[in-house]
């Protein structure tokens, strides 16, 4: 059972790891890749909802592996899309400065609008999806992922001590202005302390026999508590280059002025 658990726990972090890395490396290619790399990741979207379909049929181990290492290439798909500037939303400019309240949430909507659509639409696929049967693995995976998400994203809004805006790509600098720099919110302390609450409950239920540590929930629990590193790693000075170096090292990576990175 150990061995199962630390097996199911090395493939969640190998999977979060590398498909991050890989979608940092694409992203700082010259923009002439990017429909090559596109087009490529879509033909793996294709397949990855064929995946999910073959995992959500039974209960099985293998099918929770395949039905999560489907979803987070799917995942992958819609951060390329965006990273790449191809789906990100109807504004694609600065915001305007000394917007505040209603404004600024609109303007800072929109620049994400698209991408934001196009995840609300796959997960209603994966709902239709699921209709009738038994592994909800690939669901709630792309459900942690999403969640935490957007946790992440009203945490940039909101602003955070690390907001990484150095890492943008050249052709999405104009993002920054919405990131404000700011000490840690009460946004962020109540974001944080929700999903470890969530973290330690899914640990203690299995921990308790509550329910039976199967590998999907061993998966899941893993996932959630890498979101929650995404999460400490806005507030801790933890450069993505101990952890993604490989990624990042390319000659497109873009150093922005401290002026862009100022509160708005």
């Amino acid at each position: 059972m150990v061995n199962d658990t630390l097996l199911a726990s090395g493939y969640a972090i190998l999977c979060w790891w590398f498909g991050t890395g890989i979608i940092l490396w694409l992203d700082r290619l010259p923009p002439s890749s990017f429909r090559w790399s596109l087009g490529g990741w879509s033909v793996l979207l294709v397949f990855s909802f064929l995946a999910v379909a073959e995992s959500m049929e039974s209960l099985s181990v293998e099918n929770a592996y395949l039905g999560f290492g489907s979803v987070i290439v799917m995942w992958g798909w819609h951060e390329l899309a965006f990273l790449t500037g191809w789906l990100t939303g109807p504004r694609k400019q600065t915001l305007q400065p000394g917007v505040t309240g209603w404004a600024r949430f609109k303007q800072s909507l929109d620049v994400i609008l698209y991408h934001e659509i196009a995840l609300i639409l796959n997960f209603v696929a994966l709902c239709l999806m699921q209709r009738g049967q038994p592994n909800h693995v690939a669901l709630c995976t792309f459900a942690v992922l999403w969640c935490m998400r957007i946790s992440g994203k009203l945490n940039l809004y909101f602003g955070v001590p690390q907001n990484g805006a150095q890492y943008l790509p050249k052709h999405l600098v104009y993002l920054a202005s919405y990131f404000p720099t700011r000490g840690i919110t009460a946004w962020f302390v109540f974001s944080f302390s929700m999903a470890l609450a969530v973290w330690i409950w899914i640990v203690g239920q299995a921990q308790l026999g509550v329910v039976e540590i199967t590998t999907g929930w061993v998966l899941l629990a893993s996932l959630l508590g890498l979101g929650i590193l995404e999460h400490a790693m806005m507030v801790l000075p933890w450069p993505l280059e101990r952890l993604w170096g490989w990624a990042l090292n390319t000659k497109n990576k873009v150093a922005l002025d401290n002026a862009t990175l100022d509160s708005k």
